[in-house]
């Protein structure tokens, strides 16, 4: 069972590494944001996307696998 403690270690470091480019960057471009006087709408777009793409992916990997 070696092949499944690289793919959790390999899931890891990409949730790792996707929290850490949200974290820094804040938002990715094609977020939408409207404030208003006493009004903030936060839609992120581009962030559910990209999330959305990465974990696909790790789960593709995992159905590969097992």
């Amino acid at each position: 069972m070696p092949e499944i403690g690289k793919l959790l270690i390999g899931m890891g470091l990409v949730l790792v590494l996707f929290g850490l480019f949200v974290s820094v960057v804040g938002k990715l471009p094609g977020d939408i944001v409207v404030k208003k006087e006493n009004f903030t709408f936060y839609f992120p777009i581009a962030t559910s996307i990209l999330l959305s793409v990465v974990l696909s992916l790790i789960f593709y990997l995992f159905s590969r696998f097992f």
